[in-house]
């Protein structure tokens, strides 16, 4: 009877022993064969729900997209109207004025030059369309041209303020309000709208389909798509806006990379262009009297005429040519 009672009272010391220098990787190794021992069910039915989630995240993603695409086919139809242009050139002008200036331009330019061809109607009339329907958008697409130049230089620093201010714990609001208060235009007038939008209660998704509107650009539409996805599916913002501000460089590097490889096409088209014009005033410098018959008699008009129509299509071919869009 002793013997077993020293027998028990060792298994218990040993026992209580094991238990207390029992290492955390016993543990775990335990852990993980109570794991391996477990059902397949269990483990099939987690990764079917993960599955299940992804797919998900998947369809909401594609159907925002298409959402999205639609409201700018809807919208890239009446993104050539004046009253669009004319937002698009940051302009406070309104399309009626517009219209008188573009009257009163056509009428100087008809005026002038009936005059000065000593009243010929067919100058008068071709200056007089000149001048009312080309030159004024000519104007308006060169403004147009400049501001969305100088809004695609300055959007990927505006990014990276969005970038570093989620990092560092501000909500996105604040981030737009410091990129309309701190940034040089036209990026503050853009975000200022934006702002102003959401003060006024206007969902951000339609606050970045009306800044798109005043500024149709791909890069635009990469930042709304951004946004709205992040907005709507969730995900990390400031890895997403960073990758984003990086794309945007790198297409800002090739642009200017084919800028330059390109310089030399546009010189030679721009020689060529302006060779005519050149010839004729050199030969009227040294005989006015040959180039005179083409402005004072009918047949010489209508030379000039033809002349114009053909030098005016080599000119768009050529500028088609050498004008890279990517």
């Amino acid at each position: 009877m002793e013997i077993l009672i020293a027998i028990f009272a060792f298994m218990a010391v040993a026992g209580v022993g094991v238990a207390l220098t029992m290492s955390p990787s016993a543990e775990k190794s335990a852990k993980r064969a109570k794991e391996l021992v477990a059902p397949k069910a269990v483990r099939n039915t987690k990764k079917d729900a993960a599955a299940a989630a992804a797919a998900k995240r998947r369809s909401t993603v594609q159907d925002n997209l298409r959402d999205m695409a639609n409201q700018q086919k809807t919208s890239r139809k009446n993104l050539l109207s004046v009253k669009a242009r004319i937002a698009q050139a940051g302009l406070s002008t309104s399309e009626q004025t517009f219209w008188m200036i573009s009257a009163v331009s056509g009428a100087v330019f008809g005026l002038v030059a009936y005059i000065a061809s000593g009243l010929n109607p067919l100058w008068g009339g071709a200056m007089l369309v000149i001048g009312g329907l080309g030159l004024p958008r000519w104007v308006l697409g060169m403004l147009i041209s400049r501001r969305q130049k100088n809004f695609v230089n300055q959007l990927a620093d505006a990014i990276d303020i969005i970038v570093r201010g989620v990092k560092s714990g501000l909500p996105l609001n604040q981030c737009l309000r410091i990129i309309a208060s701190e940034s040089p235009e036209p990026v503050r007038e853009e975000f200022r709208l934006i702002c102003d939008g959401q003060a006024m209660g206007v969902a951000l998704d339609q606050n970045l389909q009306r800044m798109y509107e005043r500024m149709p650009l791909p890069e635009v539409n990469f930042f709304n798509i951004v946004l709205v996805i992040q907005q709507r599916t969730g995900g990390n913002l400031s890895e997403a806006l960073g990758n984003l501000s990086s794309v945007l460089r790198a297409r800002k590097m090739l642009k200017e990379k084919v800028k330059a490889l390109s310089s030399e096409a546009k010189a030679s088209a721009a020689i060529i262009g302006s060779l005519p014009f050149i010839v004729m005033a050199l030969v009227y410098m040294v005989r006015p009297a040959y180039m005179t018959i083409l402005f004072v008699t009918t047949q010489g008009q209508l030379i000039l005429l033809a002349a114009a129509v053909m030098m005016s299509t080599g000119i768009f071919i050529m500028r088609s040519m050498v004008n890279f869009k990517f």
